[in-house]
């Protein structure tokens, strides 16, 4: 799992490079978000991740990450952030903690999976808001998707995710995850 999340961050990072300057203000799939709001997004997820590995809560962190990371230069932002969370989940008992979660407490391997899963699709999202290669890693689909069959109803009832388009029943592993997510391929 450890590695599925430092690949996803891995290939993120590489997307957020690609930004064109001229398309931090463009669409994204998700409909709530320009590119830059989508990048701020993860870059926030990074800031989270050694604090809450570390055992501290929501409250002990309060808003220091609130609003926009990102400051005049998103792209060194997104730097500054990814080698530490990536350190914080790779850590030899990381998995193994409890973590403070927003809806409760888990096992560090739980919010590992729900990182990469993130940063896996965000990372589709950023990459047609951007026009680059949507393919994404298949060993991390099958992962995602393995995963993301018991997860997708709470997704869904938790309203991060829209309804499930419909796609054909031969349809590829990348497409079929992206449905799952409300996303068409």
């Amino acid at each position: 799992m450890q590695g599925f999340h430092a690949r996803a961050v891995e290939a993120f990072g590489e997307r957020v490079h690609a930004v064109p300057d001229d398309r931090w203000s463009g669409s994204t799939p998700c409909t709530d978000w320009d590119v830059r709001a989508l990048v701020n997004h993860l870059v926030g997820e990074n800031l989270w991740t050694p604090p809450l590995f570390e055992g501290r809560t929501i409250a002990d962190v309060g808003d220091a990450y609130d609003g926009d990371v990102l400051g005049a230069d998103p792209k060194a932002a997104w730097d500054a952030a990814a080698s530490p969370a990536v350190g914080a989940v790779q850590a030899e008992d990381a998995m193994g903690r409890t973590v403070h979660l927003s809806f409760g407490d888990f096992e560090g391997r739980f919010y590992a999976w729900q990182l990469f899963f993130d940063f896996l699709i965000h990372g589709w999202d950023l990459s047609r808001a951007i026009g680059a290669d949507e393919r994404m890693d298949p060993e991390m689909v099958d992962a995602a998707l393995a995963w993301f069959v018991d997860m997708e109803s709470v997704y869904r009832q938790g309203g991060a995710i829209s309804e499930r388009p419909e796609v054909p029943d031969d349809a590829d592993p990348q497409t079929r995850l992206l449905a799952m997510t409300g996303r068409t391929a």
